[in-house]
């Protein structure tokens, strides 16, 4: 399979997932919407995944090209291809299917523990750790099932169509590097997540100091991944 990323910073990049296809015989490339890449012809690829972004969804000032993404977006949950978001990319799907993003209670950056829904789809554990970092929150769209939350996040991925689609608020293909690049990027983001402390916010020093904690997180992303992707070969 040919897969593209849609990528909103230099600084946010496929990090796992790139590793992940490669290493499963799959190719990809990445469009680089914020160097003014144009989104990719739709028949050049098999599937889609679209990562986080350094903005929210309802900025005064959105990017000139979110239109476009928006509409690719909506071309894609209309067709048969494989559609994976995460954090911003999660909530372009959620709000693209009729679910409300809005500003979360809590900021959350750094590990949670996330608790699976009865009704989850998801192959995961009951209770597993998993790397955030978000302000925004979205409602279950129509005829999703959802992964399951965290305290602070009720909601932190569903999916929808089947598993054809899925979108992930927490970020199971972080690495050592991508979290790394996100804390010098801090102030990047807005003010509540890149504030000193807080009820759900973690130091570099603090996610850092396990680094074990990245490789049960691989095994997570696989299991997502898998799932994913056998649904992109019956489609």
């Amino acid at each position: 399979m040919h897969i593209y990323f849609l990528q909103h910073a230099d600084y946010l990049g496929p990090a796992r997932f790139a590793d992940w296809l490669t290493g499963m015989g799959h190719s990809h490339n990445t469009c680089h919407l914020y160097a003014d890449e144009a989104p990719p012809i739709f028949d050049n690829f098999d599937a889609l995944i679209v990562l986080d972004a350094p903005f929210g969804l309802h900025e005064d000032t959105p990017p000139a090209w979110l239109k476009r993404e928006r509409k690719l977006i909506a071309r894609m949950l209309k067709s048969g291809k494989p559609l994976l978001g995460v954090g911003v990319g999660a909530q372009l799907i959620a709000e693209a299917l009729g679910a409300i993003v809005s500003r979360g209670t809590y900021a959350e950056r750094g590990w949670q523990p996330i608790t699976l829904a009865d009704e989850s789809p998801f192959n995961l554990p009951e209770r597993f750790e998993a790397f955030t970092w978000h302000h925004d929150v979205f409602g279950l769209p129509d005829e999703a099932l959802p992964l399951g939350g965290s305290t602070a996040s009720p909601l932190q991925g569903f999916a929808w169509d089947s598993g054809r689609v899925v979108a992930l608020q927490c970020h199971l293909e972080a690495t050592v590097a991508s979290v790394s690049a996100l804390y010098d990027h801090l102030a990047a983001f807005d003010e509540r997540l890149a504030a000193a402390d807080g009820a759900y916010l973690q130091t570099r020093e603090t996610v850092m100091e396990e680094p074990r904690r990245f490789d049960r997180l691989a095994a997570l992303l696989d299991r997502v991944m898998l799932d994913w992707l056998h649904h992109a070969r019956r489609s």
